[in-house]
């Protein structure tokens, strides 16, 4: 027989996925604005040459 009453654990898988999701943006912004850093220091090396 199943329990009886509110669903087990889903506020704490929900919250969990939350912060993951956040967590996975954040890296992948911060990824991004590395590579446009290193391609605006390339493109000033370049026109200095």
């Amino acid at each position: 027989m199943s329990k009886k009453g509110h669903p087990k654990n889903t506020k704490n898988k929900s919250k969990h996925t939350k912060l993951m999701t956040q967590k996975k943006n954040k890296l992948k912004s911060e990824k991004e604005l590395r590579k446009e850093r290193l391609k605006a220091i390339v493109a000033k090396s370049k026109e200095a040459q």
